[in-house]
């Protein structure tokens, strides 16, 4: 069974930074974020993680680890959500309880999404893949990313739908600030390798394939085990971006996942739009989905609303998921199955 935590209104929200905290000189986005979301009826406790970063880390592992561990004990914080993601969250896995984490929502992308996956395969607990605190710094949220209060509100046994993109951000522009914080210039486009309307479902696992992918043979990456003990054995559906990847390094992950049984009963396949996927000798990122399909035979949609090119939808992992693509739009359905 899936357990599902519950976003009240007027949460505690507890920011804390398992990857990478913040610079002097970028403090003020970390308070604006906080403002903004003080405004919307939340309550913000920052702890000491967020604010200091240096050899690629916001503190040692030990620390990082007892500090997330700390915020899920507390009965006071409802939901967390880092700074933003960095390079090495993946040293504090051994140093997170697990055994007694509790059902609040944690939420985020980047290298935060081996967090998320670790949790719910090892847990069972739903942790949601979608904005990270910093992108809620803007006067208001685009369409797309504003659903991450709705998806967390959402209760179990109920459902929410989600919609593709009207635009999303080609570049980033920090020194043109916008209301939204993304400059959604570009037409989304969701598309299919076959070129035919999808339609398939299954249980929500993913995340950043950069960095997920150094679970795979760990106890923190135990797909099988999630499979017999949690979701009993209902196909899954994988939904990854690429955030640095060129094509044969992202071609390499993706049999790896397969040689260890990551894609065994998957129902489909959705890749996020990148900011990398760089040919490498005229082998295309369409050369890589293509390469996917033949060997799966089963749907791969690309160029979703998912990671490094907002904005995103906020993905559940755990939650049953229908899909539906067609003529460049796409819906999601999450249903809080246990």
């Amino acid at each position: 069974m899936i357990t599902y935590p519950f976003l009240e209104k007027k949460a505690t929200i507890g920011v804390t930074a398992p990857s990478s905290g913040v610079e002097p000189e970028l403090y003020d986005l970390v308070k604006l974020s906080c403002s903004r979301l003080e405004g919307q009826g939340f309550r913000v406790i920052c702890g000491d993680t967020v604010w200091t970063q240096d050899k690629a880390k916001s503190s040692p592992a030990m620390k990082r680890a007892q500090e997330f561990n700390g915020m899920m004990q507390d009965e006071a914080i409802d939901l967390i959500i880092p700074p933003w993601g960095g390079e090495l969250l993946i040293e504090i896995l051994d140093g997170i309880d697990f055994d007694t984490l509790t059902d609040k929502w944690v939420l985020g992308y980047s290298d935060t999404s081996l967090l998320l996956l670790a949790i719910t395969l090892k847990a069972g607990i739903a942790t949601a893949h979608g904005t990270n605190l910093i992108d809620l710094r803007g006067e208001y949220c685009d369409e797309t990313t504003a659903m991450w209060k709705s998806v967390l509100s959402t209760e179990a046994g109920a459902s929410i739908t989600q919609y593709s993109s009207a635009k999303y951000q080609k570049i980033w522009q920090h020194d043109h600030p916008s209301p939204c914080v993304f400059h959604l210039t570009e037409t989304t486009d969701w598309k299919t390798v076959s070129g035919d309307k999808v339609k398939a479902e299954g249980r929500l696992l993913g995340g950043c394939i950069d960095i997920i992918r150094h679970i795979i043979g760990t106890s923190y990456g135990d797909v099988q085990n999630f499979r017999e003990n949690f979701i009993n054995d209902e196909p899954i559906m994988w939904y990854l971006e690429n955030c640095e990847l060129k094509t044969t390094d992202l071609r390499r992950s993706l049999v790896q996942m397969k040689l260890a049984g990551w894609f065994e009963n998957t129902s489909c396949i959705m890749f996020g739009r990148s900011p990398a996927n760089e040919s490498v000798e005229n082998y295309t990122i369409e050369d890589v989905y293509q390469d996917l399909y033949n060997e799966l035979q089963i749907p791969i949609v690309y160029d979703i609303d998912c990671g490094h090119v907002p904005p995103q939808i906020t993905f559940v992992n755990g939650a049953y998921g229908v899909v539906e693509v067609e003529k460049g739009k796409g819906t999601i359905v999450q249903h809080f199955k246990a």
